[in-house]
C-alpha cells in the first residue's frame, strides 16, 4: 500500500534554502541550528550538512528590508484601506518609492501563496478568496468592510 505523505508549508528554520546542499527543502531533517540573531533581531540559522547561514526571513517581504515589520504591514494596511501613497510617505516618513516597492513585493508575494494554495493544496479560487476576504478582515467571522469602517468612524 502506498504511504500518503502529508503536504504543509515548510515555516523558516525548518529547512536549508541552499539549492547545492544535498539535504536542500528537505524538511526536518535535523540539520538546521540556531545560529545568532541579526543587528534587528532576526533569527539566522545555519545547516550543519553545508554550513550556509540565512535568515528567518529570507523568502518573505521582509527580507534585507531596514524598515521595522511592524512600519511595513502598518503601511501596506493603509494603502488596503485607500489611503494614498504620497500621504503616507509624508506621514511615516519613507520615500514612495520605497512604499511602492514593499507593495509590488507584497503582491508578488501574495501571488505565490495563492499559487502554492492553487496547486500543490488543490484549494479552489473561490475558497483563495474567502481566505483573503477573511485575512483582510483580520480574522473576524461574519465581518465586513463596511462595518469596519462604521466602528473606526465612531459611529
Amino acid at each position: 500500500m502506498e504511504r500518503i505523505k502529508e503536504q504543509r508549508l515548510a515555516s523558516a528554520g525548518t529547512f536549508c534554502p541552499n539549492e547545492e546542499c544535498q539535504l536542500h527543502a528537505q524538511v526536518d531533517e535535523g540539520n538546521i541550528i540556531k545560529f545568532g540573531k541579526s543587528k534587528q533581531g532576526v533569527q539566522r540559522y545555519r545547516c550543519k550538512s553545508c554550513a550556509t547561514t540565512f535568515s528567518a526571513t529570507r523568502g518573505t517581504l521582509f527580507y534585507r528590508k531596514h524598515a521595522a515589520l511592524k512600519d511595513i504591514l502598518e503601511t501596506l494596511a493603509l494603502l488596503a484601506e485607500g489611503v494614498r501613497i504620497s500621504s503616507l510617505a509624508r506621514a511615516k516618513g519613507f520615500k514612495e518609492d520605497t512604499i511602492l516597492r514593499w507593495l509590488r513585493e507584497a503582491a508578488r508575494h501574495a501571488d505565490a501563496v495563492e499559487e502554492a494554495l492553487m496547486g500543490d493544496y488543490e484549494v479552489s479560487k473561490a475558497q483563495v478568496d474567502g481566505l483573503w476576504a477573511y485575512v483582510g478582515n483580520k480574522g473576524k467571522k461574519g465581518a465586513t468592510r463596511n462595518a469596519r469602517i462604521e466602528e473606526s468612524s465612531g459611529a
